[in-house]
């Protein structure tokens, strides 16, 4: 899978950038990856989804190729901002049938896209998006007001999330079979170990997206969340794993019961499900995508 490098300079002063593949004539997938990850480190899936679509990857703010960019801008700036780089290059790929992946974070970007742009993306794949519920956001403006905003345990355990080995064999030995990595295949593991760190500069090798921009993320939630969720008229579908996060599936049913549109659907596997059976999801995700011809 061949790729091509992107930047684009945004008005906030740090430069995005991202890969994108050789124009085909393909339907074109754009996708976002998850908080603390980067594009690339969704290899495994994207290889296979190659044959089937060209393609376009945007690393956040903070994120694999990206500047750090100093404050995040925050859920929905984030997601004007993808929209701003995808349209600074889709004339590449000339008038193809535009389509949308998006993952954790990523996916509730790619909701937020969805509703504000229903021109965009004529189909969308969510896989285990992040969908706080109306209590929990509740719960963390509230503790906002009171300075504690970041105590959440997503947030805790971001913010402690090491940062720093001494190679990529020591980075390998600490995330396999640990935490969020817990169920990866080897594949997975790889690409992220490939594309998600970096040289230091005092030796060894560091995360490229730091734990503390990682915490600030999930320190933070998508204004308008739900009210914007609902003007989606996108055929759309969440894939949610059985194992994540206990508030995604309830969240997701929610969505998918207020509009036609949308649809869900249950896989084995944890919020990473993508990266523990890359091949099986790449199935469904093709599957829905090209359902309709275009």
């Amino acid at each position: 899978m061949h790729l091509h490098p992107w930047s684009l300079p945004v008005a906030e002063g740090f430069t995005l950038r991202g890969w994108h593949s050789e124009p085909s004539g393909k339907p074109l997938l754009h996708f976002l990856h998850g908080n603390g990850f980067c594009s690339r480190t969704y290899e495994p899936l994207l290889r296979r989804l190659s044959d089937d679509f060209d393609l376009w990857l945007g690393d956040f703010q903070g994120h694999g190729e990206s500047d750090h960019g100093g404050t995040f801008v925050g859920w929905n700036r984030s997601a004007e901002l993808a929209v701003q780089c995808f349209e600074s290059g889709r004339g590449l790929f000339g008038e193809v049938p535009r389509l949308a992946l998006g993952h954790s974070f990523g996916g509730v970007l790619t909701g937020l896209i969805l509703a504000q742009r229903p021109d965009l993306f004529q189909r969308a794949v969510l896989l285990d998006p992040v969908l706080f519920s109306p209590r929990m956001l509740m719960a963390m403006r509230f503790a906002a007001l009171f300075g504690q905003y970041g105590r959440h345990q997503m947030a805790r355990r971001a913010a402690a999330r090491r940062n720093h080995w001494p190679d990529r064999p020591a980075v390998r030995a600490n995330f396999e079979g640990r935490g969020i990595f817990k169920g990866w295949c080897e594949e997975a593991l790889d690409a992220h170990i490939e594309h998600a760190l970096r040289p230091a500069a005092d030796g060894g090798v560091e995360l490229k997206c730091r734990p503390s921009r990682e915490a600030e993320v999930f320190s933070s939630s998508p204004q308008r969340l739900w009210p914007t969720l609902r003007q989606v008229r996108t055929p759309t579908r969440v894939i949610h794993g059985r194992d994540s996060y206990a508030f995604i599936a309830p969240s997701v049913a929610r969505w998918c019961a207020a509009s036609p549109s949308l649809s869900e659907q249950a896989v084995d596997g944890g919020h990473c499900f993508m990266q523990e059976h890359p091949e099986h999801t790449a199935v469904l995700v093709r599957g829905f995508l090209l359902e309709q011809s275009f």
